[in-house]
């Protein structure tokens, strides 16, 4: 495949104009874009090609890369090629080993909770979301767990939640509305670019979705909580279907949430310790999840 290659000697060339300071363009987007950085990543989101923008590479990394850029990467797609203190200029910020890529989000209606994993609901066709997916195998409507998390602002939190669900075998994420974005440029870099293959949800209607997936996709909802209710991780309740339901670490789940959980459950720790960081934590349950279905 003929490469679209650009070379890049000036930091004012307009062709560069969407990586320019791209840490305003973490906080407020940017025509419909996200940035993502490293040599990892960008692997991955040559296997999306549909979703990739263009690249700005060092030439160390363009010749490290060159091989998967000709096998994946459409025509269409330039590649930006500055030497790697050019690109921190433009950039305005220390680029990770010289590889950043811009990509394309998706439309919100596309990230409603039928539209992004409609395709797991119980009777529905074992297919990937079209969309989000980076082309894996199907899942099974039958064995499920998504992973749901309210309040969870903390880029690294986010980027490491994703990471943490890749590894386990979560089929998909629902985000509440106050979720931090996780198409973050840290939060996809920390996720190791799981971000951009596990389908997530960003729910406009909360807590009514998680009744949803309880009523609607018979799914038992587990909150991960220190609460009155809450029995100890490994009595966490054996089934196919399942929500993990994660909060902030400093202010918890809302009772609202709460309320619509099946079993409330808690990882036994020292007393002098009344929680821990929410990534972590997501972890501890997630492979008792899967030890107790022996996965």
């Amino acid at each position: 495949m003929t490469l679209q290659v650009v070379q890049i000697t000036s930091w004012d060339d307009p062709r560069v104009d969407v990586y320019r300071d791209v840490r305003d363009a973490d906080l407020r987007g940017r025509d419909g874009l996200f940035m993502a950085e490293s040599e990892l990543v960008v692997r991955r989101l040559l296997k999306m090609p549909q979703r990739l923008h263009s690249l700005l590479l060092s030439p160390e990394k363009f010749a490290r890369l060159r091989e998967a850029l000709e096998e994946h990467l459409p025509e269409t797609v330039p590649v930006y090629v500055a030497e790697l203190r050019l690109m921190h200029e433009i950039a305005a910020f220390h680029i990770h080993r010289g590889t950043l890529a811009a990509g394309y989000r998706l439309p919100a209606e596309a990230l409603s909770l039928d539209a992004a994993l409609g395709h797991l609901r119980p009777g529905a066709a074992s297919a990937s979301s079209a969309l989000q997916s980076a082309g894996g195998a199907p899942h099974s409507s039958r064995h499920l767990t998504l992973l749901l998390c309210e309040g969870v602002t903390n880029v690294d939190n986010m980027g490491a939640l994703f990471r943490n669900a890749a590894a386990f075998g979560v089929q998909g994420v629902v985000l509440d509305p106050t979720c931090c974005d996780p198409l973050y440029r840290k939060a996809i870099r920390v996720s190791m670019g799981h971000v951009l293959s596990i389908p997530y949800a960003v729910s406009d209607n909360w807590p009514a979705d998680i009744a949803r997936l309880r009523d609607e996709w018979g799914m038992t909802i587990v909150a991960a909580e220190v609460h009155e209710r809450a029995k100890p991780l490994w009595d966490m309740p054996q089934c196919e279907r399942m929500g993990l339901l994660f909060g902030s670490e400093g202010h918890g789940l809302s009772p609202a949430a709460l309320q619509l959980c099946d079993a409330v459950c808690e990882i036994p720790m020292a007393d002098n310790v009344p929680s821990i960081n929410v990534a972590v934590a997501s972890a501890v349950f997630l492979y008792e999840r899967r030890r107790e279905k022996k996965l």
